[in-house]
């Protein structure tokens, strides 16, 4: 059985591939095949992937796997998960996410930073809550840890330590650099770069003969 962890990401997914380490019958990865495209889904059997990527190829992980896998949907407060990710801003996906899927967001010096993650948050959840309607399914928050992990190794029938696993949890992995948070309201730090980025894309749309001009 491949067992997926789905998640927005800043809420506990490295930790809790750390704690599945304990585990002895299932193999345990965290974004393992993030960088393929031929081959992203094909996960060895009796496996446990985390990775918060899975959300944005729910179609695909349905056809490949279907009823046959165990979903963890893995969440933390919209609050501390948003203010997590507007540490981190500028990279990776919520990066993605502010400059090219809420196109205007990266062009309006008015939008902050933490709407946008708490928007994210909101999509990313609704996905995932939507894709597990018919599933074999649990829902894990990352406030209850103790209690949902246990209830997950009972589910999935895991053997090996689990008062080790548990341990993991009281470690930090991956955290964001709170010094990094930007500050509330608008960015202007952003200004200078949006206002070149909109300029480059009128002038994309312009006719031939006026870029010539």
């Amino acid at each position: 059985m491949n067992i997926f962890v789905l998640s927005t990401g800043r809420c506990g997914s490295t930790t809790f591939v750390q704690a599945c380490k304990h585990i002895d019958n299932f193999s345990a990865a965290h974004e393992s095949r993030m960088g393929e495209l031929r081959n992203r889904l094909d996960y060895p059997d009796d496996h446990i992937e985390s990775d918060n990527r899975l959300s944005w190829f729910l179609g695909r992980l349905n056809r490949k796997y279907g009823d046959e896998a165990f979903f963890v949907h893995l969440k933390r407060d919209r609050e501390a998960t948003a203010r997590s990710f507007t540490r981190r801003c500028e990279m990776g996906i919520i990066d993605a996410y502010r400059k090219e899927i809420i196109w205007r967001a990266e062009d309006d010096p008015t939008v902050d930073p933490l709407d946008v993650c708490r928007h994210f948050w909101d999509t990313v959840n609704s996905n995932i809550e939507l894709f597990l309607r018919d599933k074999d399914s649990m829902e894990f928050w990352l406030d209850s840890v103790e209690e949902d992990f246990q209830e997950f190794w009972e589910r999935i029938g895991a053997e090996g330590d689990l008062s080790a696993a548990l341990k993991e949890w009281s470690r930090k992995y991956n955290a964001s650099d709170p010094e990094k948070a930007p500050k509330k309201g608008v960015d202007l730090s952003y200004l200078p770069v949006r206002a070149a980025k909109k300029a480059a894309r009128v002038v994309r749309k312009l006719p031939d003969f006026l870029r010539a001009a």
